[in-house]
């Protein structure tokens, strides 16, 4: 690892974890936190929740976990660019979809629909705010403590969003969203990592679904720019190397945007530890240009892809099914296998959540299938 900027979180000064352990031997804090994430059952899940298409479509198409360690990579390489700490940015990225429901958006949206209709004042579901709770409590591997029991910077990396109403419960990590702060600089730029790799390989999923056309991308200023110089170089291409090529020229485009225009913010500000970036602005950032042409990207994918009537069509299927589970398991809890099962209402209702919000896809089809199919065994 490079040597750390005054600014990064350096580990030696973590704010601590939640239940007190030894420091570890042989790697940092934030070394500890990564490897625990790595080996946690949430995240072997992830290789059977969908990114944009139902697992069972097509091997090729990112996964929840594949999206995550493509998220790794990228926020590794801005962390190292920037003086960050790399171990921390990578935590921070392998575990941000750690509390995604199977089904991606459309089972979230239903199951935080469910809640609030369902039971209301148990504060609806953010995959987020779950992700969290997977690493705090839900996670049981250790013989003292619930959860992964990570460093406060890693926690505060995971909760990029938080309602007021959840942050006030929050303790440490919640304050900031009162306070309106901002997190380290590692966490915003994991969250800007993020955001890069969903969409770029979204329209390389997108093209290989045929659900978008090279055509059709060509309307947007990013995409076409890249195009044409592939094109230039190698005019003979064919349209699978394409749009590797354009892909990757797009990411490193936004990757050196992004590092130019955060330093250019840290130089004008100059923080000379982490908390003064979390008392400062928001440093992490595109150009106003990039910034222009990332978000036409993003509607464009909206419109075209996430929209597009075969997404719709499985996404209604994924939503019926997510809420055909939580009100069977409300309306009768004794479907449920007794590690799921609550006395209080509000328990029972949040229970149900977290089971159903661990499922995968196809464990969620055939669970599904179990309490609704009289052919089902």
């Amino acid at each position: 690892m490079t040597m750390l900027a005054p600014y990064a979180c350096h580990p030696e000064h973590t704010r601590g974890r939640r239940h007190a352990e030894a420091p570890p031997t042989g790697r940092s804090q934030f070394q500890r936190d990564r490897d625990r994430i790595i080996h946690c059952n949430a995240f072997r899940l992830l290789e059977y929740k969908t990114q944009v298409f139902i697992n069972h479509e097509g091997d090729l198409f990112r996964t929840r976990l594949t999206h995550s360690i493509e998220v790794a990579q990228i926020a590794r390489t801005l962390a190292r660019n920037l003086g960050l700490h790399e171990d921390l940015t990578e935590a921070i990225s392998l575990a941000h979809d750690l509390g995604h429901t199977p089904f991606g958006h459309a089972g979230q949206d239903e199951l935080n629909a469910c809640m609030r209709e369902l039971a209301p004042e148990a504060g609806g579901f953010e995959h987020n705010l779950q992700s969290l709770r997977v690493v705090d409590e839900l996670e049981e591997r250790y013989a003292a403590f619930n959860g992964l029991n990570l460093c406060f910077e890693t926690r505060e990396g995971i909760l990029k969003h938080c309602s007021v109403r959840h942050a006030r419960l929050l303790g440490d990590v919640g304050e900031r969203f009162l306070a309106r702060t901002q997190p380290s600089l590692e966490a915003q730029i994991a969250n800007l990592a993020d955001e890069i790799a969903y969409n770029n390989h979204d329209i390389d999923d997108g093209l290989r679904s045929g659900l978008i056309s090279i055509e059709q991308l060509l309307a947007l200023e990013i995409f076409a720019t890249h195009h044409a110089r592939v094109k230039s170089r190698c005019p003979d291409i064919e349209k699978r190397r394409l749009v590797a090529e354009i892909i990757r020229a797009m990411i490193n485009t936004l990757v050196v945007d992004l590092t130019e225009t955060t330093m250019a913010n840290i130089d004008a500000h100059r923080p000379d530890s982490a908390d003064a970036v979390r008392g400062g602005p928001a440093l992490a950032a595109f150009s106003v240009s990039m910034r222009r042409q990332a978000d036409a990207l993003k509607s464009f994918l909206m419109e075209n892809l996430y929209r597009h009537y075969r997404v719709m069509r499985m996404t209604t299927k994924a939503r019926t099914i997510v809420r055909e589970l939580f009100v069977a398991f409300m309306n009768e809890p004794r479907l449920l296998t007794s590690e799921y099962r609550r006395e209080e209402p509000l328990e029972q209702a949040r229970a149900i959540a977290d089971y159903i919000a661990g499922m995968t896809d196809r464990y969620a089809i055939r669970e599904h299938r179990q309490l609704f199919s009289m052919d089902a065994g």
